[in-house]
């Protein structure tokens, strides 16, 4: 498989302006209406190369969108990625030390000894996130590709992404190996609880489309949530529900043991293959096939490829 090099095609704006915040955490702001209401979350830049969240929440910001129920939280969550972009190596500011989004466990926010960037990060912002009822992570993805929401693995989770209608199609999965997502963090991970959060992938990084999908993305949810009216809403910002949407139900992830995996053709994501037994790429010398048939590639990529990083995962297209 080929890495396309994709054109940058907007600008990465300079967030330095929002680095006080308004909540004792920079770069993280809240507002509450004094009525109540849920407390809702859009968070921007989990990883640092994903411009098109932050382009969104910044304009939010500059719009002065306030909630007429309820507390809206905004937010920049790895602002010292973000920070480190160069175009000249635009996959290298996915995160500084380690992915933010791998390490919302208990355990490992608890454990002291052990220290990264992200991890700092993450200690200083969980306070506000347990706090939060419904929280929309808006990301982007290394391939061009169709945008998705990425649900969890939870009926609750895939019942808001059927209300907020957009995108087309809904990745219903259990995580990754490497560790949980700020998406699946505690309360939001119960089952029990009403909590949830919902992780969009708007498109390709860097491509125009995506901050279209981010924008129409954050305008639903907060409507969803109850939080603003239509008419709070920026001009142009709502776009049309697609005809329909699919839910894949992610089965298992195909995990690289090194850098030694390759895939069999060209992928970008939602590829499917019709019989079981398919090869769609070799870890080492020994073939990976597909499981069952009607198989459907989500996210396939090698651009962080090394032991231990899922490079695609397999789902099945639910009725």
């Amino acid at each position: 498989m080929t890495m396309e090099t994709y054109p940058i095609e907007i600008e990465f704006p300079d967030l330095t302006p929002y680095a006080e915040g308004n909540t004792g955490i920079p770069y993280v702001y809240t507002y509450d209406s004094g009525v109540p209401g849920p407390h809702t979350m859009i968070n921007a830049l989990t990883h640092g190369n994903e411009v098109s969240g932050a382009i969104a929440v910044k304009a939010l910001l500059d719009a002065g969108v306030r909630p007429r129920r309820g507390r809206l939280t905004l937010s920049f969550a790895n602002i010292d990625a973000y920070l480190s972009f160069d175009p000249e190596r635009p996959d290298t500011s996915r995160f500084v030390d380690q992915d933010f989004n791998r390490v919302w466990m208990p355990a490992t926010l608890d454990d002291m000894t052990l220290d990264s960037s992200e991890l700092r990060r993450a200690r200083a912002m969980r306070p506000l996130v347990d706090k939060v009822d419904f929280l929309l992570d808006l990301h982007s993805m290394h391939e061009r590709s169709a945008p998705l929401t990425v649900s969890g693995p939870l009926q609750k989770g895939i019942a808001m992404a059927k209300q907020l209608g957009v995108p087309e199609h809904i990745i219903s999965d259990e995580g990754h190996p490497e560790g949980r997502r700020m998406r699946d963090y505690g309360q939001f991970g119960d089952p029990s609880k009403p909590h949830t959060a919902l992780l969009v992938e708007s498109g390709q990084h860097w491509e125009v489309a995506g901050v279209e999908v981010a924008r129409n993305c954050c305008a639903r949810f907060l409507l969803l949530c109850g939080n603003v009216d239509a008419g709070d809403i920026p001009a142009g910002w709502l776009k049309p529900h697609p005809p329909s949407q699919k839910v894949i139900r992610v089965t298992e992830p195909v995990v690289a043991s090194g850098t030694d995996f390759r895939f069999a053709g060209e992928y970008t994501g939602l590829e499917t293959f019709a019989d079981a037994g398919t090869v769609i790429g070799w870890d080492g010398d020994t073939p990976v096939r597909t499981p069952y048939p009607n198989c459907v590639l989500v996210m396939p990529s090698l651009r962080q490829l090394r032991a231990g990083v899922t490079v695609v995962r397999l789902g099945q297209l639910l009725d």
